[in-house]
Protein backbone atom coordinates (compact mmCIF):
# COMPACT_ATOMS: atom_id res chain seq x y z
CA UNK A 1 0.00 0.00 0.00
CA UNK A 2 1.29 3.14 -1.40
CA UNK A 3 1.72 6.04 1.39
CA UNK A 4 -1.00 8.31 -0.53
CA UNK A 5 -3.35 5.54 -0.24
CA UNK A 6 -2.56 5.29 3.24
CA UNK A 7 -3.23 8.52 3.70
CA UNK A 8 -6.90 8.38 1.66
CA UNK A 9 -8.10 5.85 3.88
CA UNK A 10 -6.84 7.20 7.21
CA UNK A 11 -9.03 10.25 6.29
CA UNK A 12 -12.16 7.88 5.67
CA UNK A 13 -11.32 5.45 8.84
CA UNK A 14 -12.02 8.81 11.03
CA UNK A 15 -14.98 9.22 8.92
CA UNK A 16 -16.06 5.24 9.73
CA UNK A 17 -15.50 5.88 13.03
CA UNK A 18 -17.36 9.15 13.71
CA UNK A 19 -20.41 8.19 12.40
CA UNK A 20 -22.89 6.97 14.41
CA UNK A 21 -23.87 3.00 15.37
CA UNK A 22 -23.59 0.33 17.88
CA UNK A 23 -19.85 0.61 19.32
CA UNK A 24 -20.76 4.67 19.56
CA UNK A 25 -23.61 3.77 21.91
CA UNK A 26 -21.81 1.39 23.82
CA UNK A 27 -19.22 3.81 24.42
CA UNK A 28 -21.21 6.41 25.77
CA UNK A 29 -23.43 3.88 27.79
CA UNK A 30 -20.02 2.70 29.04
CA UNK A 31 -18.87 6.59 30.22
CA UNK A 32 -22.19 7.23 31.41
CA UNK A 33 -22.55 4.34 33.98
CA UNK A 34 -18.91 3.55 34.87
CA UNK A 35 -16.88 6.87 33.64
CA UNK A 36 -13.94 7.50 31.13
CA UNK A 37 -11.13 5.15 33.24
CA UNK A 38 -13.66 1.95 33.65
CA UNK A 39 -15.35 2.68 30.64
CA UNK A 40 -12.98 2.91 27.85
CA UNK A 41 -12.39 -0.84 28.46
CA UNK A 42 -15.62 -1.16 26.62
CA UNK A 43 -13.42 0.85 23.85
CA UNK A 44 -10.70 -1.56 24.17
CA UNK A 45 -13.39 -4.27 23.29
CA UNK A 46 -14.49 -2.18 20.53
CA UNK A 47 -11.18 -2.21 18.88
CA UNK A 48 -10.19 -5.69 19.42
CA UNK A 49 -13.50 -6.20 17.32
CA UNK A 50 -12.69 -4.30 14.65
CA UNK A 51 -9.06 -6.06 14.20
CA UNK A 52 -11.13 -9.40 14.34
CA UNK A 53 -13.76 -8.31 11.43
CA UNK A 54 -10.90 -7.55 9.73
CA UNK A 55 -9.21 -10.69 10.32
CA UNK A 56 -12.37 -12.42 9.07
CA UNK A 57 -12.51 -10.25 5.88
CA UNK A 58 -8.62 -10.77 5.11
CA UNK A 59 -9.03 -14.76 5.52
CA UNK A 60 -11.92 -14.81 3.13
CA UNK A 61 -14.61 -15.34 5.69
CA UNK A 62 -16.37 -12.33 5.63
CA UNK A 63 -16.61 -13.40 1.79
CA UNK A 64 -18.42 -16.63 3.05
CA UNK A 65 -20.46 -14.67 5.60
CA UNK A 66 -21.43 -12.37 2.44
CA UNK A 67 -22.43 -14.72 0.06
CA UNK A 68 -24.39 -17.37 2.31
CA UNK A 69 -27.59 -16.65 3.38
CA UNK A 70 -27.49 -18.58 6.75
CA UNK A 71 -24.08 -17.79 8.17
CA UNK A 72 -25.15 -14.16 7.26
CA UNK A 73 -28.81 -14.67 8.96
CA UNK A 74 -26.81 -16.55 11.75
CA UNK A 75 -24.28 -13.76 12.66
CA UNK A 76 -26.92 -11.19 12.00
CA UNK A 77 -29.68 -11.97 14.34
CA UNK A 78 -27.26 -13.09 16.96
CA UNK A 79 -26.30 -9.47 16.44
CA UNK A 80 -29.67 -8.22 17.26
CA UNK A 81 -30.35 -10.08 20.20
CA UNK A 82 -27.10 -8.80 21.86
CA UNK A 83 -28.19 -5.25 21.53
CA UNK A 84 -31.76 -5.73 22.11
CA UNK A 85 -30.39 -7.66 25.52
CA UNK A 86 -27.97 -4.42 26.12
CA UNK A 87 -30.91 -2.31 25.91
CA UNK A 88 -32.71 -3.87 28.37
CA UNK A 89 -29.84 -4.23 30.97
CA UNK A 90 -29.16 -0.31 30.21
CA UNK A 91 -33.04 0.10 30.58
CA UNK A 92 -33.22 -1.64 33.50
CA UNK A 93 -30.01 -0.05 35.34
CA UNK A 94 -30.72 1.48 38.80
CA UNK A 95 -30.75 5.02 38.74
CA UNK A 96 -27.36 5.52 40.52
CA UNK A 97 -25.31 9.15 40.18
CA UNK A 98 -21.51 7.29 39.26
CA UNK A 99 -20.42 10.09 41.83
CA UNK A 100 -22.01 8.34 44.76
CA UNK A 101 -20.15 4.45 43.52
CA UNK A 102 -17.55 3.22 45.20
CA UNK A 103 -14.95 0.79 43.61
CA UNK A 104 -16.78 -1.84 45.81
CA UNK A 105 -20.50 -0.91 43.60
CA UNK A 106 -19.11 -1.74 40.41
CA UNK A 107 -20.78 -5.00 39.53
CA UNK A 108 -19.05 -5.19 36.31
CA UNK A 109 -15.36 -5.86 35.89
CA UNK A 110 -12.92 -4.39 32.97
CA UNK A 111 -13.11 -8.31 31.49
CA UNK A 112 -16.81 -7.83 30.61
CA UNK A 113 -16.73 -4.42 29.37
CA UNK A 114 -14.03 -5.78 27.19
CA UNK A 115 -15.81 -8.64 25.68
CA UNK A 116 -19.10 -6.49 25.73
CA UNK A 117 -17.52 -4.38 23.32
CA UNK A 118 -15.88 -6.56 21.32
CA UNK A 119 -19.43 -8.56 20.65
CA UNK A 120 -20.77 -5.59 19.57
CA UNK A 121 -18.53 -5.16 16.99
CA UNK A 122 -17.36 -8.44 15.53
CA UNK A 123 -21.15 -9.77 15.72
CA UNK A 124 -22.17 -7.11 13.46
CA UNK A 125 -22.55 -8.90 9.34
CA UNK A 126 -23.06 -5.08 8.51
CA UNK A 127 -19.36 -4.01 9.37
CA UNK A 128 -17.80 -7.23 7.32
CA UNK A 129 -19.63 -6.42 4.50
CA UNK A 130 -18.71 -3.16 4.62
CA UNK A 131 -15.22 -3.84 4.88
CA UNK A 132 -15.48 -6.24 2.00
CA UNK A 133 -16.85 -3.58 -0.23
CA UNK A 134 -14.28 -0.50 1.32
CA UNK A 135 -11.33 -2.63 1.40
CA UNK A 136 -10.30 -3.97 -1.67
CA UNK A 137 -10.60 -0.05 -3.02
CA UNK A 138 -7.54 0.67 -1.10
CA UNK A 139 -5.25 -2.67 -1.68
CA UNK A 140 -2.74 -2.73 -4.03
CA UNK A 141 -3.38 -6.92 -5.18
CA UNK A 142 -0.05 -6.91 -7.22
CA UNK A 143 1.62 -6.81 -3.66
CA UNK A 144 1.55 -9.50 -0.07
CA UNK A 145 -1.80 -8.71 0.99
CA UNK A 146 -1.28 -9.74 4.80
CA UNK A 147 0.82 -6.82 5.70
CA UNK A 148 -1.69 -4.83 4.26
CA UNK A 149 -4.48 -6.10 6.25
CA UNK A 150 -2.43 -5.41 8.83
CA UNK A 151 -2.21 -1.63 8.39
CA UNK A 152 -6.20 -1.53 7.60
CA UNK A 153 -6.60 -3.29 11.04
CA UNK A 154 -3.96 -1.02 12.64
CA UNK A 155 -5.02 2.43 11.12
CA UNK A 156 -9.08 1.43 11.88
CA UNK A 157 -7.69 0.81 15.62
CA UNK A 158 -6.30 3.76 16.28
CA UNK A 159 -9.02 6.03 14.65
CA UNK A 160 -11.72 4.00 16.86
CA UNK A 161 -9.35 3.72 19.73
CA UNK A 162 -9.76 7.99 19.85
CA UNK A 163 -13.23 8.99 18.54
CA UNK A 164 -14.42 6.49 21.06
CA UNK A 165 -12.45 7.56 23.98
CA UNK A 166 -14.22 11.16 22.97
CA UNK A 167 -17.69 9.41 22.78
CA UNK A 168 -17.27 8.02 26.80
CA UNK A 169 -15.29 10.79 28.37
CA UNK A 170 -18.60 13.21 26.58
CA UNK A 171 -20.65 10.74 28.59
CA UNK A 172 -18.90 10.26 31.46
CA UNK A 173 -18.54 14.64 32.09
CA UNK A 174 -22.38 14.55 31.14
CA UNK A 175 -23.03 11.89 33.53
CA UNK A 176 -20.78 13.89 36.65
CA UNK A 177 -23.40 16.93 35.87
CA UNK A 178 -26.25 14.12 37.04
CA UNK A 179 -27.09 13.73 39.91
CA UNK A 180 -30.76 13.42 40.34
CA UNK A 181 -32.53 10.11 40.49
CA UNK A 182 -34.69 10.90 37.69
CA UNK A 183 -32.43 12.30 35.35
CA UNK A 184 -29.82 9.47 35.62
CA UNK A 185 -33.20 7.12 34.87
CA UNK A 186 -33.56 9.35 32.13
CA UNK A 187 -30.41 8.40 30.62
CA UNK A 188 -30.34 4.79 31.42
CA UNK A 189 -33.66 4.44 29.23
CA UNK A 190 -32.12 6.86 26.46
CA UNK A 191 -29.53 4.58 26.01
CA UNK A 192 -31.38 1.83 26.53
CA UNK A 193 -33.83 2.80 23.76
CA UNK A 194 -30.87 3.69 21.22
CA UNK A 195 -28.83 0.04 21.59
CA UNK A 196 -32.61 -1.16 20.46
CA UNK A 197 -32.96 1.12 17.70
CA UNK A 198 -29.24 -0.26 16.45
CA UNK A 199 -30.76 -3.78 16.90
CA UNK A 200 -33.71 -3.04 15.12
CA UNK A 201 -31.47 -0.86 12.16
CA UNK A 202 -29.32 -4.16 12.08
CA UNK A 203 -32.67 -6.51 11.94
CA UNK A 204 -33.79 -4.34 9.18
CA UNK A 205 -29.84 -4.89 6.98
CA UNK A 206 -30.01 -6.98 4.14
CA UNK A 207 -27.40 -9.32 2.97
CA UNK A 208 -25.79 -7.76 -0.88
CA UNK A 209 -27.25 -9.41 -3.69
Amino acid sequence: MEFSTWLAFFAASWAISLSPGAGAIAAMSSGLNHGFRLGYYTTIGLVLGIVTQTIVVGAGLGALIAASSLAFAIVKWAGVAYLAWLGIQQWRAPATPMVAESPEDHVVTRRELVLRGWLVNAMNPKGTVFLLAVMPQFLDLHASLAPQYAVIACTLAFTDSVVMAGYTVLASRVLSALRAEHHIRLMNRVFGSLFIAAGALLASFKRAA
